[in-house]
């Protein structure tokens, strides 16, 4: 679990329901502990960011995404996982064929909760967004997309990359995670 700032612990107590070990990463001797999979927290993708890179966190996470370990971001999370922002190249770990609007549903006074499909997962699956992005559009074939609502993008795989725009750790369902947990086939790619 990244551990840097955000609604981590909400994600903690979601995979502690399904029977999953979790630990906190906030510095990169956390880092090199044996995992099987990571998630990225909402909060603020900025300070993420920037911890990411103060803390030497950016650049090995980055590449154990890119061999293979398994990852789910949520709204900030995706924003750190997208490739593009607005059409642009952007700075964060850019694993993801994604480009992103932040902030796309407001101020944080704007907030609020709905109901949706997520294919795969649910055909009524709670979904609370407070302050956050949608995905203008896929940049390839590989990403899948789970869910739309109002016609956005707010969740897509990409092989063993899951992103939402929403926060399921904040509701009582946790579909999504066990969706994440069952991911099979990916291990992290040895030398």
């Amino acid at each position: 679990m990244l551990a840097l700032q955000g609604a981590f612990i909400e994600h903690e107590r979601m995979l502690e329901r399904l029977g999953v070990e979790t630990f906190e990463v906030r510095q990169l001797s956390d880092w090199l502990q044996p995992k099987e999979g990571l998630i990225i927290p909402g909060g603020e993708s900025t300070t993420q960011l920037r911890l990411l890179n103060d803390l030497g966190l950016l650049l090995p996470i980055r590449q154990a995404i890119l061999d293979g370990l398994p990852v789910f971001g949520t709204c900030a999370g995706l924003i750190l996982l997208a490739k593009q922002e607005d059409g642009l190249p952007r700075e964060g770990l850019c694993t993801m064929d994604i480009d992103v609007c932040r902030n796309a549903y407001g101020r944080q006074l704007g907030s609020f909760n709905a109901r949706g499909k997520v294919n795969g997962v649910a055909e009524d699956f709670p979904m609370t967004y407070i302050r956050a992005p949608y995905i203008h559009r896929t940049l390839s074939p590989e990403v899948e997309i789970l869910s739309e609502a109002d016609g956005h993008i707010v969740a897509v795989r990409q092989g063993h990359q899951l992103a939402t725009a929403f926060h399921p750790e904040l509701t009582e369902d946790d579909r999504l995670h066990q969706y994440f947990c069952d991911f099979e086939g990916y291990t992290i790619k040895e030398g």
